[in-house]
């Protein structure tokens, strides 16, 4: 790399730190609610455990399809604010608002009655029960979550992470203790295992939404947006349709991203309880090391889409693609840190030799696996500031599904009967979807190139 080129790096590096911190900050205060439970659980029983891996990879497949079509907000509204047009900004978040409401209807129906789920997990009737109740808690957590979605997605365009960031923080002291006085029960209060996980997290997440709302109330900087005055104005027709065309393949990409990962969950399972336990805790440090790389990519988007809507398209150009270099270096630094700590690391989640000889292996995929996933999310998001999201969904389909589950399948549980015992179980499952992240993360890195020799020449979009 030239001097000037490095000079630039930083440069463009400088601008993004600002604007990234606080956005890991707080999803790591989010990632922490997962985290959290995890371990109390863990230390619980290991039903409750095999209970919260299950029925947690069933809340994120719908939650976070959903919430991809909520934060499509953010692109547009990153772009309006680029081009100072704050009233039109602050429509745009009225009506994520009536999309998180209808998205609602949706995703709680699914969370309470969760049959498919449990059919594809194979659960036994005791591990069954236990995430029945756990998603009837989180039904009620949905509206919220999908909410508080549309008020961080306009904030993050806007550049106010930090207003999420302290609701966040804010949340999560909430959840400890409530999370620890419903899992193991104390004075009148019964344990509930498993299911206090749930009404902790709706608590928690309501508590958020109703905070949230005061301080758009109370804070200067959202008067220029024009957001309060008249109540929630009706629904747009134009605008939906703007979100909608933006954030279905925005949530559909996602969707597959999480699918081909949440349902491993599902498959390992089927092995055993100590199996999936294994796994869990494998996921939850994978899903805890993804938020810098993807608070790294927020950020880059950010000011992406903001460069886009004041026409400055080099500029856009520029920092994207430092952005993506930034999630890289990130990547390879931390993911080969936590490969030579993996014993320690496995073992702050539990104590018990079994679990632990069963997480240790997956570990060593890792570093790479995180490597890999960085590289794919910060593509991801530079696409979705210029509004392209069709092609990234094409492309998460066929790595993601095909080569990470359906490869994962093959390996995990031997299909005709050729595959090394190495790659058995699930250590084949992280073996394939390392390697479909892999694919996905090339494919959109040399799409996200050619688009941008496309920009050279060209207008940038106008701002709806």
């Amino acid at each position: 790399m030239s001097r000037g080129s490095a000079d630039t790096l930083r440069a463009s590096v400088a601008r993004i730190v600002p604007l990234a911190w606080p956005v890991l900050v707080g999803q790591v205060a989010v990632l922490m609610f997962a985290t959290v439970d995890t371990i109390l659980v863990a230390r619980h029983s290991a039903a409750d455990l095999a209970a919260y891996a299950v029925g947690g990879a069933a809340y994120i497949t719908i939650f976070i399809g959903l919430m991809g079509v909520v934060l499509a907000v953010s692109p547009i509204v990153g772009q309006l604010y680029g081009a100072k047009r704050h009233e039109a900004a602050g429509d745009q978040l009225h009506q994520a608002v009536w999309l998180a409401i209808g998205l609602t209807a949706i995703g709680s129906t699914l969370l309470v009655f969760p049959y498919p789920f449990l059919a594809l997990a194979q659960a036994t009737p005791e591990v069954a029960d236990k995430v029945r109740g756990f998603l009837l808690a989180l039904a009620f957590s949905l509206p919220a979550g999908l909410l508080f979605a549309a008020y961080r997605g306009f904030n993050t365009a806007v550049s106010r992470p930090k207003a999420v960031m302290a609701l966040q923080l804010g949340g999560l002291a909430l959840k400890v203790p409530l999370s620890a006085l419903l899992v193991y029960g104390a004075g009148p209060v019964p344990p509930l295992g498993v299911t206090g996980c749930g009404i902790a997290t709706a608590v928690a997440m309501w508590c958020q939404v109703l905070i949230a709302w005061q301080v758009i109330k109370r804070d200067r900087f959202y008067r220029p947006f024009a957001l309060l005055g008249h109540g929630l104005r009706p629904p747009n027709r134009a605008a939906l349709l703007a979100q909608l065309k933006l954030g279905v393949p925005m949530g559909a990409s996602i969707l597959v991203e999480v699918t081909g990962f949440a349902f491993m969950a599902f498959f390992i399972s089927r092995i055993s309880a100590t199996a999936v336990a294994g796994h869990q805790i494998a996921a939850n440090l994978v899903s805890l090391l993804f938020m810098v790389p993807l608070s790294i990519s927020n950020a880059s988007s950010t000011l992406v889409a903001q460069s886009i809507g004041a026409g400055h398209v080099p500029d856009a150009r520029r920092v994207g693609w430092h952005g993506m270099q930034f999630a890289a270096l990130v990547a390879l630094a931390v993911g080969s840190a936590v490969f030579v700590g993996r014993e320690a690391i496995v073992r702050l989640y539990t104590g018990n030799e079994v679990i632990v000889a069963a997480a240790l292996p997956l570990l060593a995929w890792v570093a790479l696996f995180h490597f890999v996933d960085a590289m794919q999310i910060a593509a991801s998001f530079v696409l979705r500031a210029w509004r392209i999201a069709t092609v990234p969904l094409v492309i998460y389909t066929t790595s993601i599904w095909g080569i990470g589950m359906g490869g994962g399948y093959v390996l995990a549980f031997n299909v005709g009967g050729a595959v090394p015992a190495a790659m058995h179980g699930a250590r084949g499952y992280w073996i394939a979807s390392t390697a479909g992240l892999g694919a996905a993360a090339l494919g959109l890195t040399l799409f996200l190139l050619w688009i941008l020799r496309q920009q050279r020449s060209a207008a940038p979009p106008m701002p709806t």
